[in-house]
């Protein structure tokens, strides 16, 4: 065991509070330690630390410009301040050159763009009062990619964050999307045209949900608005790996999930469990009762939970009597939970009598 010492803790003032953080700490973490929220756009958690919007720039005493919150490490005695006319000026500055760049010839066209109401360019452009961009750019309109049969591409909204590059490339280890330049732009390669089944694309989405504008949306999110949705915390079901998500519920049916802040995924989901754990719910031909076969017709008919768990048990037994305990066997569904099916084991091998028992959880 090392008997290297502690690191001495760091204090700082942020906002006239005191906060002591750790060495390496971020200002915009220890901030948030003493329930102050800095603003960003391009930061992302775990995810993305980059600096380049610099809508997290706030004062520090004694240094002539700003620094950026998300990836300035805290130092002994720093007075940081972050909420001053002088920064607020500066956001707001800094929001209407994004907007310039944003590919918006009109704010009415907010009206129409997928993220209406979650956009966070627009939640913070509404924060600081920027309502007019920089200045007017006549640009050619980039057509939208959208081959992708859940995604869809849209780089005449993209402020080139590059949050989505690192979803891609730190969360979901694809390494699918890219930066380029042309001349001295950066832009951002999303393959969700014609080609993008030639790509390692899986379709998990965790560009989508990086993303702060309209530039990649999950397509279904052009069916609602978020203002017309309710959320309910729930785990998904396809696997047993216990991510956790929010259903988006609209009129008492689900349009869509989020990512939640779970143990197992941190905001994290595969293509499964974004786009194919939920649909089946309305499903036209979902089975929404149980049904028992009946021993003189021989047609499934409609019965009650306890009238088919009977007939269930009823048959296993004779199962087990006529012919022993190795003629019964359990396959557990993937879908389960691992509490679930270590109880279905327990079922197999105490109440069934036997060993045979496995589980199909190998996708």
């Amino acid at each position: 065991m090392s008997n290297s010492p502690k690191k001495k803790l760091v204090t700082l003032t942020i906002d006239g509070f005191q906060v002591t953080a750790r060495p390496g700490m971020t200002v915009k973490a220890a901030a948030a330690k003493a329930g102050i929220t800095i603003p960003t756009l391009c930061f992302l958690r775990g995810v993305s630390a980059i600096g380049s919007c610099r809508v997290c720039s706030v004062e520090l005493e004694g240094h002539d410009g700003f620094i950026t919150a998300c990836n300035t490490p805290v130092a002994d005695g720093m007075v940081i301040h972050t909420d001053t006319e002088r920064v607020r000026t500066y956001r707001r500055n800094l929001l209407r050159i994004i907007l310039a760049d944003h590919g918006l010839d009109s704010t009415a066209y907010c009206f129409s763009c997928a993220k209406n109401g979650a956009c966070q360019l627009q939640a913070l452009c509404n924060a600081y009062g920027a309502t007019e961009p920089a200045w007017r750019v006549e640009q050619e309109r980039k057509p939208i990619l959208e081959s992708n049969p859940f995604l869809a591409y849209d780089p005449n909204l993209c402020i080139r964050c590059q949050r989505c590059v690192g979803a891609c490339n730190t969360q979901a280890r694809n390494h699918t999307l890219h930066t380029a330049k042309r001349g001295m732009r950066t832009t951002i390669e999303a393959p969700f045209g014609p080609d993008w089944k030639a790509t390692t694309c899986e379709s998990c989405g965790c560009c989508a949900a990086a993303c702060p504008t309209g530039a990649i949306v999950e397509k279904r999110r052009r069916t609602y608005r978020s203002w017309e949705t309710r959320r309910v915390r729930t785990t998904c079901p396809h696997c047993a790996v216990g991510c956790q998500y929010d259903l988006v519920v609209r009129n008492n049916r689900i349009v869509d999930v989020d990512a939640a802040p779970g143990q197992t995924n941190d905001r994290r989901l595969c293509v499964k469990g974004r786009s194919a754990s939920f649909d089946f719910v309305d499903a036209p031909d979902r089975l929404r009762t149980p049904l028992v076969r009946n021993p003189t017709t021989h047609e499934l008919e409609p019965a009650s939970w306890d009238e088919a768990l009977d007939a269930v048990a009823e048959g296993l037994g004779r199962v087990k009597r006529e012919y022993g305990p190795d003629a019964l066997a359990g396959f557990a569904c993937s879908r389960s939970t691992n509490e679930d099916i270590y109880l279905f084991e327990k079922m197999v091998r105490c109440a069934f009598g036997t060993n045979n028992v496995d589980n199909c959880a190998r996708i």
